[in-house]
Parts: C-alpha cells; structure tokens; sequence
C-alpha cells in the first residue's frame, strides 16, 4: 500500500435512529502501515502475530 494512501471511515449513526450524527473521518492507512513495518523489531509477538493474520506483508 503506498503511504500516501488514505482510507474514509463513516463513525457514528445507527441503524435504530437514535440520533447520533454519522460523521467521516480520513484515516492516514497507509503512513500507519509504513509505521508498523518500520517498528515491526519492537513490536511484540502477539501484535505481530495479529497483523499477520489480518494478511500484513512485512517486505
């Protein structure tokens, strides 16, 4: 993923209608991304297991 890349994310709002606003947020993906690559030495086991799972290429 580049690391300009970013993602829309809609918070809020519910399907029942109890007035909370729905609202979008950009979430910078793809510098998150870079930042856990470059940190990946001291992340620990267990995160680096789960961003394995969810199909994190590390190179």
């Amino acid at each position: 993923m580049p690391r300009k890349h970013v993602e829309a994310v809609a918070l809020g709002g519910d399907s029942e209608g109890g007035g909370r606003e729905r609202r979008e947020v950009s979430l910078k993906l793809g510098a998150w991304v870079g930042n856990q690559r470059s940190r990946a030495a001291t992340l620990t086991p267990e995160r680096i297991e789960q961003l394995s799972r969810i199909g994190m290429r590390w190179a």
